[in-house]
């Protein structure tokens, strides 16, 4: 084969993704090899279109045929591992797109690669607690809670789950601006009391936290962006990626140390 020719890189680019079935397809051979009517019924495209493509693939040395069946050569192998990246990304990108700017930068050492396989939960008109609610699953399934910069925007939707969880035995450490600190006492004191007296809650105040807030879970960490003028959490992205662990790790231990910090117990 290797009849086809294109004027420059973009020429492949562009053909891959004019049709949506093009890449999917390519992609679809680098995992087996497959038939002709497996890969029209998977795509949902008409048998005459799956026939063309892969006429057009072969011609680009990207597959070629076995029998009854298509299989990827290692030139297609390599344009489809790309695609598949770039796919990815940008399905990354447009999950945090309107959201982003909410989250740590780069200057705190936190980078949009470690959020390529997390899970992102956006506040939506029509149900503005779904970041909340996602916070609330992470810890019914951990035994120990570490979170620095909670805002009262966070605690206030979620206290009471936070509670009864530090109650039931989740050993938690919250560092957090004076102002929750300030919430608690004039809010819900008796609430907090009660998890101060479990033994499993340590609270502790700061002054200079960060625009966001991270929690470290047993398997997963998770950032939380806020909308400071709204006085609400937009964005919760959490993950299991080991950098974005060991970022998170480092930011609380960071914030951890840093001076002055005030146990909350003494002023309940």
């Amino acid at each position: 084969m290797g009849q086809y020719s294109s004027e420059t890189p973009i020429d492949d680019i562009a053909y891959l993704t004019r049709s949506e079935h093009r890449a999917p397809t390519l992609i679809a051979l680098t995992v087996r090899p497959r038939s002709r009517s497996e890969l029209w019924e998977m795509t949902g495209v008409s048998e005459s279109t799956i026939r063309r493509t892969l006429s057009e693939f072969e011609e680009r040395d990207w597959v070629q045929r076995n029998g009854y069946q298509y299989e990827v050569t290692q030139l297609g192998a390599f344009i489809a591992s790309a695609m598949a990246e770039l796919i990815d990304r940008v399905k990354t990108e447009r999950k945090l797109r309107d959201v982003w700017r909410l989250l740590p930068d780069e200057d705190s050492g936190f980078t949009i690669e470690m959020c390529s396989d997390a899970t992102v939960t956006v506040a939506e008109p029509e149900n503005p607690s779904r970041p909340i609610a996602r916070f609330c699953s992470l810890i019914e399934d951990t035994e120990r809670l570490r979170f620095t910069g909670l805002d009262v925007a966070m605690l206030d939707s979620c206290k009471q789950e936070l509670c009864e969880r530090i109650v039931d035995g989740m050993e938690t450490e919250l560092i957090n601006p004076p102002r929750v600190a300030n919430y608690i006492r004039s809010d819900c004191p008796s609430l907090f009391s009660e998890a101060l007296e479990s033994g499993n809650l340590d609270v502790r105040l700061h002054d200079d936290l960060p625009p966001f807030g991270v929690s470290i879970f047993d398997d997963r960490i998770a950032i939380t962006g806020y909308d400071r003028e709204a006085v609400t959490v937009r964005v919760l992205v959490d993950t299991d990626d080991a950098d974005a662990r060991d970022w998170a790790e480092s930011t609380f231990t960071s914030h951890r140390r840093k001076t002055p910090i005030l146990p909350i117990e003494n002023d309940l």
